[in-house]
């Protein structure tokens, strides 16, 4: 496996310039990754049906029960990432949905959002080293 790992965005302008995409290390490498298989669809990539994950199907579903929708998104991405992210083991994932309300007095507008805490914990195969990955997404608002 190569060890030159890139940055994203790529800067292609730099590439054109001559200067080459910006490096970054294992961590920060695996952690893109990660997040392009959180923003991957099912089907989105041509050669490979079954890489992503399953929240854009969930995000419009209505969650009846949000242990279930939790637990289903969850080992949609654990299956994922160890399906796609050879460079660690002993992968956990940990997903919760919580309520965020903003309110815009000048508007006279209120919004719900479903907030998704996503972290993932686990080991570096090369190093041995503990890996932790945290994000939260939002949901489709609903607003008043």
């Amino acid at each position: 496996m190569s060890e030159n790992f890139f940055n994203k965005p790529f800067r292609f302008n730099s590439v054109f310039s001559g200067t080459g995409l910006q490096p970054t290390d294992l961590g920060k490498s695996i952690s893109n990754h990660i997040e392009l298989i959180i923003f991957t669809r099912y089907g989105e990539h041509r050669y490979r049906s079954d890489f992503g994950c399953e929240i854009w199907d969930l995000d419009f579903e209505l969650i009846v029960s949000e242990s279930l929708w939790e637990e289903k998104f969850r080992k949609s991405l654990l299956k994922s990432i160890s399906d796609y992210e050879f460079r660690i083991y002993n992968i956990a994932v940990e997903v919760r949905i919580t309520e965020v309300e903003n309110v815009y007095p000048l508007r006279k507008i209120t919004e719900i959002k479903k907030k998704v805490d996503i972290i993932v914990r686990a080991l570096i195969k090369t190093t041995g080293e503990k890996y932790f990955f945290s994000t939260a997404l939002f949901l489709s608002p609903l607003s008043t």
